[in-house]
């Protein structure tokens, strides 16, 4: 069993689109083995890394947030012993399975080669559920979105990470980010910039105004770090944010960057 004293998320992509090589959309690698989301930035991993994944916990199945899971799949399924297991919602995991792995998308890796020993398996779960891997806790938080969403908190046994996913305000996830007893980092959402606030809460994000409600009510003192800004506005998002005034200070969250927790 691996023994875990510290736990490490490298940032793959975080960006809310497209356009350059720091612009990889939400996936993050959790130590060696896991992902959370699979967005296009999981592309950039080497075939030997892609290999060594085995859980991957998404929180939506909107685009930026899977785009490259089955082309992962595709890419390793045959190099593994065991299935990757994808850990979602049930009513994400029967998106997935109608739009993407459906045989007109991209052929059902879960039945193939066959259904004992496929290379994909789902793996259904809700909000408050916790899946412990070796030593390390993955519990499931609720979020807000225009699809069934959840967010994730990671859980070293010694320090916490929690994730947002995409999200609007949503109380239930500050209650659930305050009862961290360790929460070392947290990973926020801001998807528009302050005068796109109709667009933000239409489509269920965040904008600064919205963020600072909701960092407000966080009663420890995590790092925040910013994500899923979208393409050019991510620098005016940052200054409307500093702007707001919180007690909380707030970073923006890059390509490459390493959490330790």
């Amino acid at each position: 069993m691996r023994m875990v004293e510290v736990m490490k998320l490298k940032v793959l992509g975080c960006s809310g689109g497209i356009g350059g090589s720091q612009s990889r959309t939400t996936s993050f690698l959790v130590d060696d083995d896991i992902l959370i989301d699979c967005g296009t930035g999981v592309g950039d991993l080497p075939l030997e890394v892609l290999e060594r994944i085995d859980h991957v916990f998404v929180t939506h199945a909107h685009l930026d947030h899977i785009a490259a899971l089955p082309l992962m799949i595709d890419s390793v399924g045959e190099m593994r012993r065991a299935p990757v297991v994808v850990h979602a919602t049930p009513e994400t995991i029967r998106i997935l399975r109608s739009h993407i792995f459906n045989w007109l998308i991209w052929p059902d890796f879960s039945t193939i080669p066959d259904h004992e020993q496929p290379f994909m398996r789902f793996q259904p779960l809700g909000v408050g559920d916790r899946v412990e891997l070796g030593g390390r806790g993955i519990t499931v938080l609720p979020a807000r979105h225009t699809v069934p969403a959840v967010a994730y908190r990671l859980d070293s046994g010694s320090g916490q990470l929690v994730f947002s996913g995409d999200t609007a305000y949503c109380p239930e996830l500050v209650a659930a980010i305050n009862a961290c007893p360790d929460l070392r980092h947290l990973i926020l959402e801001t998807a528009f910039a302050e005068e796109q606030r109709e667009l933000a809460a239409a489509s269920h994000h965040l904008c600064p105004s919205m963020s600072r409600t909701m960092l407000d009510e966080i009663e420890g003192a995590p790092m925040v770090h910013v994500s899923h800004l979208k393409p050019g506005v991510g620098g005016r998002i940052m200054e409307q944010l500093h702007a707001a005034g919180s007690a909380l200070s707030v970073r923006r969250l890059e390509q490459g960057d390493v959490l330790e927790f």
